[in-house]
């Protein structure tokens, strides 16, 4: 089958970052779902990969990346009891295996969504891996449960980009919470005021200062960038026994700063649990349903903003291009490989 992938760890500049593949249709297992890919999207953790040279082929050998997808059911494992031929489906994946950025992808149904009727493939495939990461930060991390949250906020730090856009819609139309949202730039401050957001404030000014003016000290933040920059301020505007949680990588992170406010601190990693085959793996199935039937009846709204084209090496060197550079809004997405 046809696939995009690469040989090598390479700056995307290099030729020989993205290129097309011919490989071995992926075999199922007796869970698993055999998907004829429709459409692709690109996040930060598909760049964090290519360039890692740990996470790398190995000499000789060629590696498929890419989580987030949509498309059709063809091929069913022999326990498989949630999903039949045929169906439309949505999902991010497993960092562990071969990824989406090919003409078949074989994936556990117990992390597969129905796809939203109201999108096509594309579009749908640029929702999974945000939402189910904002969804678990939301309601696993920070502990908030759907209708609570009156009279208190929450700050997100990187609302503009792809979790960031569902994260406020989600804290918005699910929970009481008030939502200060982060953006820097015309663009991005008008986005994160579509998605809903109640404040926005410049991350690249004060936070505190900033926080203060607003007259608000949120018991709930969200980093989704830049934490190790901005941690002391977090720590200094929060709530006491406020809770932080973050997604990104800082280098250092001195989390006895957070003990004079007894605050708690988590990350969230949406692969944790296919990774470890958690025993409640299958909420990413229902978390993913319920996303979508909120797509369908438009409680939450798409967060795609462009659609780059089919999936060739060179759209996809594009998407990737654009994800390393920091100015991506919302969602970027790609089509399937064309016969």
């Amino acid at each position: 089958m046809k696939a995009i992938g690469y040989t090598q760890a390479s700056p995307i500049s290099a030729p020989e970052a993205l290129i097309e593949l011919d490989i071995e249709k992926p075999q199922i297992g007796s869970r698993d779902l055999l998907i004829e890919v429709k459409g692709i999207s690109v996040n930060p953790v598909d760049v964090k990969v290519r360039i890692s040279q740990e996470m790398g082929p190995e000499p000789g050998t060629s590696k498929v990346i890419g989580y987030d997808a949509a498309g059709i059911v063809r091929e069913v494992g022999s326990e498989v009891r949630l999903f039949k031929v045929g169906d439309e489906v949505f999902y991010a994946g497993d960092i562990t295996r071969q990824g989406t950025n090919a003409e078949f992808h074989a994936v556990d149904e117990r992390i597969v969504g129905k796809k939203p009727s109201s999108l096509d493939f594309a579009e749908a495939a640029g929702m999974p891996l945000t939402s189910i990461t904002a969804w678990e930060l939301l309601f696993d991390s920070l502990g908030l449960k759907e209708g609570e949250g009156t009279g208190e906020s929450i700050l997100i730090i990187g609302g503009a980009g792809g979790v960031g856009s569902i994260l406020i819609q989600l804290a918005k139309k699910l929970t009481g919470l008030t939502v200060i949202a982060t953006a820097s730039r015309p663009d991005t401050v008008e986005w994160v005021q579509q998605m809903g957001a109640d404040h926005v404030i410049n991350h690249r000014e004060s936070l505190v200062d900033q926080m203060q003016a607003l007259g608000i000290a949120p018991k709930y933040v969200a980093s989704l960038n830049g934490t190790e920059e901005h941690l002391p301020a977090i720590i200094e505007l929060i709530q006491p026994r406020g809770h932080i949680a973050l997604i990104d990588d800082p280098e250092t992170l001195d989390a006895t700063a957070l003990k004079p406010k007894s605050l708690s601190l988590r990350w969230e990693f949406m692969f944790a649990r296919s990774m470890f085959q958690t025993d409640d793996i299958e909420q990413q199935h229902r978390l993913l349903d319920r996303i979508s039937e909120l797509l369908d009846d438009k409680t939450l709204v798409s967060t795609v903003t462009a659609n780059l084209g089919s999936l060739t090496a060179e759209n996809l060197k594009q998407a990737h291009a654009l994800q390393e550079s920091s100015r991506v809004i919302g969602k970027n997405v790609l089509g399937g490989i064309e016969a």
